[in-house]
């Protein structure tokens, strides 16, 4: 895996902006010329391998925008989780953005909802072998992260094929969390209100994906929410861990299954290969 930590500067912050991007690239079974049936046939005589890895790719790679929690940053997906070794198993990019404690929104000067939408899918696709489509592109987060994916996904629906929500501060107040003051929620960054708008229009909703700690304090607001969903027949894959909370452990069991359960969605270059050896 290949991983870049960015800095830039962002023409809609108007500052700069840091992110860490993970790209498929070469492995060392792959280096070494092993296929994925044959690494136990290493030879004693490694010059006799003659590796065909190449670092151009057939094609650009589908990406998930994976957003952080309250307090963390760009790095803390790629410090406290196994996400580079999935991520490289299954031929995917992964985006993380430090938003502060912001919610993924307009809040208190910075448009993070306008960077995230607009932005970074500009600057990423542009610098890095990333694919633009949408059917090629997922998000997911939690906690704050997981409120963030919601507005997103359920907010501008065509151009996400997929969403995980983990642990998600369904009912949070973005304002009241970064410090300000606090006022009646606008429906617009209301996943609850969102979900409601996008169920009553017809249209076609995201592959849902939504998982808790039994433990958690949001565990309550996550039953609510997938219930509300259910029962207006929106099809939602709902995973509960009961010895799980707020936690790290939890959030790395959850990222490795939700890689795995968007490989029958995949429709990308890469999508019909195995998982690859790292």
């Amino acid at each position: 895996m290949a991983k870049f930590t960015c800095n830039f500067i962002s023409y809609t912050l108007h500052r700069t902006v840091d992110i860490t991007v993970v790209i498929p690239s070469v492995t060392i079974p792959e280096s070494m010329g092993f296929g994925a049936s044959d690494i136990d046939g290493v030879p004693d005589d490694l010059s006799q391998l003659k590796g065909t890895a190449r670092h151009s790719k057939k094609d650009r790679f589908p990406v998930l925008y994976l957003l952080h929690g309250y307090g963390n940053n760009h790095a803390q997906w790629t410090g406290y989780t196994n996400v580079e070794l999935f991520a490289e198993e299954q031929n995917i990019a992964v985006v993380n953005i430090s938003a502060e404690n912001k919610s993924y929104v307009k809040n208190g000067g910075d448009d993070f909802y306008s960077f995230i939408e607009d932005e970074l899918p500009d600057f990423i696709c542009g610098m890095f072998p990333i694919s633009r489509r949408p059917e090629d592109t997922y998000i997911a987060g939690l906690s704050m992260g997981g409120y963030g994916t919601l507005v997103h996904a359920l907010g501008n629906p065509e151009k996400y094929a997929a969403f995980g929500a983990f642990s998600a501060a369904v009912d949070i107040n973005p304002a009241q969390l970064s410090g300000g003051e606090a006022k009646d929620l606008d429906p617009s960054i209301d996943p609850i209100a969102l979900a409601d708008k996008l169920i009553a229009s017809k249209a076609k909703f995201p592959e849902a994906y939504i998982a808790i700690g039994g433990e958690d304090f949001l565990l309550d607001a996550n039953r609510a929410f997938r219930d509300r969903l259910l029962s207006a027949g929106v099809k939602v894959t709902y995973e509960e861990i009961p010895e799980y909370g707020h936690e790290w452990r939890f959030w790395n069991i959850e990222i490795e299954k939700f890689l795995d359960w968007i490989r029958p969605i995949r429709t990308d270059a890469y999508a019909k290969t195995a998982k690859r050896q790292v």
